[in-house]
């Protein structure tokens, strides 16, 4: 297993022509002294579909740098063109990441054949161990749990991060891939009822501005304090919601913002966060104490 506990989805930092290092390496050491378990280097959150190539191999190496290895870094490879993919794997792998997050290929798609075959080139690609990344609201291409279970009899394949939000598609999934992955919870507000199917963790969007909360509700499932585990999901879920308004991470980056992070300059086709969104992430964060 890679981890176990919670892992954040980071996001990305931006000045108005390049990466703020600077506050990445804040963020880190913010993660890391409150208890999280993974860093998560240009998954969705950390916007790699608007970074070149160089700027992702150096976010990568940055917060790879920073961590030190302190907890493990996990490197977001994902795309549509598997040749490109393992380039990407390849690099991560020489920056010193400690696994990688792949999502299904999007836009041009794939077959399940397809899917097959993109992952298994990926996963005999390098020595790093993978994590398959399921989210089809973003990229319209769903891993069934048949096809989990025949891509995690891959050696290297390691666990899967499910965000399809469809629970029973997750319980056959986890029926199926038990004792072969770990699994963890690609949806903050499903975090609790993955650990319920024997899931090891979350990525986690709310952890970029709530690290301890989510390590500690994480740790109390697994620790076998169910009430507390489950009563922590449910008090978090407003806030959830809220930083779910917009696509992902417009609302997150507003929220480290308002916590003190200097995140930069959204990049197009991002845009600011509309006001009555905005309105609503202030009331929830407030609520939490998290702002004035």
């Amino acid at each position: 297993m890679i981890f176990e506990g919670s892992g954040v989805a980071l996001a990305t930092p931006f000045t108005e022509n390049g990466i703020s290092y600077d506050t990445l390496e804040k963020l880190v050491e913010f993660q890391i002294e409150n208890g999280t378990d993974a860093l998560i280097a240009c998954g969705t959150t950390g916007e790699p579909a608007t970074m070149t190539d160089d700027e992702q191999r150096s976010v990568i190496e940055c917060v790879v740098k920073t961590a030190s290895g302190r907890v493990p870094v996990i490197a977001g490879v994902g795309g549509n063109n598997t040749a490109h993919v393992i380039t990407s794997a390849k690099a991560a792998q020489a920056l010193g990441a400690n696994a990688l997050l792949a999502v299904t290929p999007y836009y041009n798609k794939c077959t399940n054949a397809g899917l097959l075959a993109h992952f298994t080139a990926l996963a005999d690609a390098t020595d790093l161990p993978v994590i398959l990344y399921n989210v089809p609201s973003r990229t319209g291409v769903n891993i069934s749990p048949a096809i989990y279970e025949s891509l995690c009899c891959h050696e290297k394949i390691a666990g899967i991060k499910e965000a399809s939000g469809n629970i029973a598609q997750v319980v056959e999934t986890a029926r199926r891939i038990r004792g072969k992955a770990a699994l963890y919870s690609g949806n903050d507000d499903q975090v609790v009822p993955l650990l319920s199917l024997g899931g090891n963790g979350v990525i986690s969007v709310l952890a970029n501005i709530m690290p301890k909360y989510v390590h500690n509700m994480v740790r109390n499932y697994l620790d076998g304090k169910i009430r507390e585990a489950c009563e922590m999901q449910l008090e978090i879920n407003p806030l959830v919601s809220a930083l779910f308004t917009e696509v992902n991470p417009i609302p997150i980056k507003t929220a480290l913002r308002m916590i003190g992070f200097d995140m930069g300059p959204f990049r197009l086709p991002l845009t600011e966060l509309e006001q009555k969104n905005y309105e609503n992430l202030l009331m929830q964060m407030r609520s939490f104490g998290l702002c004035d």
